[in-house]
């Protein structure tokens, strides 16, 4: 008898499975992803969508989707759109379950009113300077603030009319009073409430004080009644600030675990950084295709289906790591292998004339639309006299190994004929100009009867009727794989400015002509590309999304 191996559990598994065997908050399962809308989502996001949603479902369990908007001055209707757009795209729905911090501006406010009526919370007049030297450092105690001692009378006074406007922003906040001596900086009396007269994108200029993350975060997460609240690890250090505020505020216990973020080489995740690279016009935007967002993977042809597979196999740890530039992209080429149509696209054209083929004739010639896909069927292809072959393909000398086309070799020509080199011209600069082959008649794919054995096979595409298109060859947006690990310099120092490279005038097979953007093919032999937003009929662009070549194996072997 056989019995099927018992799944692997990570930790957070373990942690739920082990609330629901105890009977915890009933056998339930809630968990939310929190974004703060002031910027796109980015890989780290991506993971932790895929750890939220898929851990939730897993236990027959539900996702909010919460909008962490406490910050006016950052916060953009634009951000928010982007993100619903960019989570059903990754293929997870919040149903009808989604919330935003300034839902609960109320509630937490009364939350505010509490703790100080608890003697828990006090209304500080020092500057933001004088609250960080007040706060000590790691190895030495804080100093209590001189507003520590006020009245719960007061306080209530002072913070009220702090809400009514009455101070300008700086010259109030609300802090908790905990212990100025704690080991843990979070809970030497952090701020609570801050003081912003800035118009918020949902409540208008109804608020000008607003909760900060650790404020708000908790309290929003016990109304929603999540029940395991799973956040990146730089977030561990607020647990205990997180679990007092649930503890003296008596509401529902949510639970915060940490996982380790997603750190992937040659890539930042750090939202304040990207937009720099926005402003500054290192990049087209948000969506560029050589950023880690996800508009920006989408617009370069990554399947949501790689970026899920890649998040699993990256696991789900406790401590930080970076993962391997490599198994992304070899992700996203594993999924394209299997998705993409295969077209033929001439990216360093150089033409090849068939001497003996007849001047006026087209032939449509089959070919297959993917091999991996037994449904995907073939389509016709014009033939011509006149073709245009990769550059690369030609060499005047070849060595032995060289299995494509120089003079006096034979190679056969994609779903087409083989064919012989019998000369090549070049200009007064020595640049090739010109192929001059033939080709034998008996020898056409499918029906070859020339007992001709061609070691090559080379990709095409009919002159008379290809098209032209521009191509965007891209490389990994920085030079180093940490640039921001490097003391004393800054990120931006390790732009790899060839990132971006273009090809103005590449051709295309015909078929391309209706190429929808977003729409993702494997031209043959020169590896995945994706239709951009930018291409329309009469102007075709196409961005590579990867190559053929899969180096994840190598950097296995390391």
């Amino acid at each position: 008898m056989t019995t099927e191996p018992k799944e692997s559990l990570n930790f957070i598994e373990q942690i739920i499975e082990e609330d629901i065997k105890n009977g915890k908050h009933g056998g339930r399962v809630h968990t939310r992803f929190p974004p703060e809308p002031n910027g796109y989502l980015h890989i780290g996001h991506a993971k932790a969508i895929c750890i939220n949603f898929e851990t939730a479902a897993k236990y027959g369990g539900k996702t909010n989707l919460r909008f962490d908007d406490t910050n006016p001055v950052t916060e953009d209707t634009e951000y928010v759109d982007a993100i619903r757009h960019d989570i059903h795209w990754l293929g997870f729905d919040w149903e009808d379950r989604e919330f935003y911090a300034s839902d609960y501006f109320g509630q937490l406010y009364e939350f505010a009113l509490d703790l100080i009526r608890k003697g828990l919370a006090y209304v500080d007049d020092s500057t933001p300077e004088q609250i960080a030297q007040m706060k000590g450092t790691p190895t030495e105690a804080g100093t209590d603030s001189p507003y520590r001692a006020r009245s719960v009378e007061e306080n209530l006074d002072l913070f009220e009319r702090m809400k009514n406007g009455e101070y300008p922003d700086g010259s109030r906040v609300l802090r908790a009073r905990i212990d100025m001596s704690s080991p843990n900086m979070w809970l030497r009396d952090p701020v609570l409430y801050r003081i912003k007269h800035a118009h918020h994108h949902r409540t208008g200029d109804e608020w000008c004080i607003y909760p900060m993350y650790d404020f708000a975060h908790g309290q929003s997460d016990s109304i929603e009644g999540i029940t395991h609240s799973l956040c990146s690890l730089e977030f561990r250090h607020h647990r205990p600030l997180y679990d007092w505020m649930i503890e003296k505020l008596e509401i529902f216990p949510s639970r915060q675990i940490e996982f380790a973020r997603m750190n992937v080489a040659y890539m930042i995740t750090s939202k304040r950084r990207l937009l720099q690279l926005v402003n500054e016009k290192f990049v087209s935007g948000w969506d560029d295709p050589r950023m880690p967002t996800l508009s920006g993977m989408r617009r370069r042809g990554y399947p949501p289906a790689a970026i899920r597979t890649f998040c699993d196999k990256a696991g789900v740890a406790k401590r930080d790591n970076v993962i391997e530039f490599e198994l992304l992209e070899s992700c996203v080429r594993d999924e394209l292998n299997r998705t993409s149509k295969r077209v033929m696209g001439v990216l360093d054209p150089v033409k090849l004339l068939i001497t003996n083929y007849p001047e006026d004739q087209v032939e449509e010639v089959e070919v297959e639309n993917n091999p991996e896909d037994e449904q995907a069927g073939n389509r016709l292809v014009p033939f011509s006299r006149e073709l245009y072959i990769e550059r690369e393909d030609f060499m005047e000398d070849p060595p032995k190994k060289f299995f494509r086309l120089g003079p006096g070799r034979d190679v056969r020509l994609k779903s087409a004929y083989i064919i012989r080199c019998d000369d090549f011209v070049k200009d007064e600069a020595g640049e090739l100009t010109e192929i001059h082959c033939t080709y034998y008649p008996d020898s056409r794919s499918g029906a070859d009867t020339s007992g001709i054995k061609a070691k090559g096979t080379l990709h095409w595409v009919s002159a008379a009727h290809a098209l032209e298109a521009e191509v965007r060859v891209y490389d990994r947006l920085f030079t180093d794989p940490s640039p921001t690990a490097h003391e004393g310099r800054e990120f931006i120092e390790f732009f790899n400015h060839d990132s971006l490279g273009v090809i103005p005038k590449a051709y295309v097979e015909p078929s391309l002509a209706d190429a929808q953007p977003g729409e993702q093919f494997q031209f043959l032999r020169k590896g995945y590309f994706a239709t951009d937003l930018e291409s329309q009929a009469g102007r075709l662009v196409f961005n590579r999304t990867a190559t053929l070549k899969d180096t994840w194996a190598k950097v296995q072997n390391k």
